[in-house]
């Protein structure tokens, strides 16, 4: 009798199994956590393992790309080290990181509930799960956002429309789809004009822009995420 595969399984499979070949342009370069970090990958299946050791269906939240101090050191979509310790109860030894969307996430994941009950109805993702960095002043790496650079999302654009093809088939409701950030929902609304992944894309304000540029009116936009996400 085959043992029918659970929402954990699914993610974990996707995850160990991401691998970037195209070529990105010059001055850009990846984070891959679960080719370069044995850690992250026993974290990322203890969070999977923890949340999603199920067969349920659940609504997609689609952020733009992994941060280098979030997922791209954890391997948990908007989760650093502080969160996936303090409120997941996941350590990691090597030295913590702070991202600020992620202080704003997990606020609107506790005002929800908290992580059992928000997990247990919805999945983050991005459409290019890796985070991507560009070298800056001093040689210096830093975050960037796939829509950053022309030739940079000409590069990577096919692989965005495998993984969203590969994510929804993890079990995921397509009648409608959180997108943080209006940028990076004008790019998908192009690609599901093109492509029919979803119904309806319900945009929200990304939670970076949210705590740089209007930290003084977050209960605001946790209460506009709250009834976005009850709906």
């Amino acid at each position: 009798m085959t043992t029918k595969q659970t929402f954990a399984d699914k993610v974990i499979d996707f995850n160990r199994k991401l691998k970037f070949s195209g070529i990105l342009p010059a001055g850009f370069a990846l984070i891959n956590p679960f080719a370069d970090n044995s850690e992250a990958t026993a974290a990322m299946e203890k969070f999977y393992r923890k949340y999603y050791n199920d067969t349920h269906k659940r609504k997609f939240i689609i952020g733009i790309n992994p941060s280098r101090h979030g997922a791209g050191v954890t391997g948990v979509p908007f989760t650093d080290t502080k969160r996936l310790a303090s409120v997941l109860g996941i350590i990691m030894q090597q030295a913590p990181t702070h991202e600020v969307s992620s202080v704003f996430i997990y606020d609107v994941i506790d005002a929800f509930g908290g992580a059992e009950v928000f997990y247990k109805k919805f999945y983050i993702n991005s459409p290019f799960p890796l985070a991507i960095v560009r070298k800056g002043k001093n040689n210096r790496w830093l975050n960037a956002n796939y829509y950053d650079d022309k030739l940079l999302l000409e590069s990577v654009t096919d692989f965005m429309i495998d993984s969203l093809r590969k994510n929804i088939a993890l079990g995921l409701y397509t009648d409608e789809v959180f997108v943080l950030g209006k940028k990076n929902a004008a790019f998908l609304n192009r690609l599901n004009l093109e492509h029919n992944f979803f119904g309806r894309l319900i945009v929200l304000e990304h939670p970076r822009y949210i705590q740089q540029y209007k930290a003084a009116h977050r209960k605001s936009y946790i209460d506009k995420y709250l009834t976005s996400l009850a709906g």
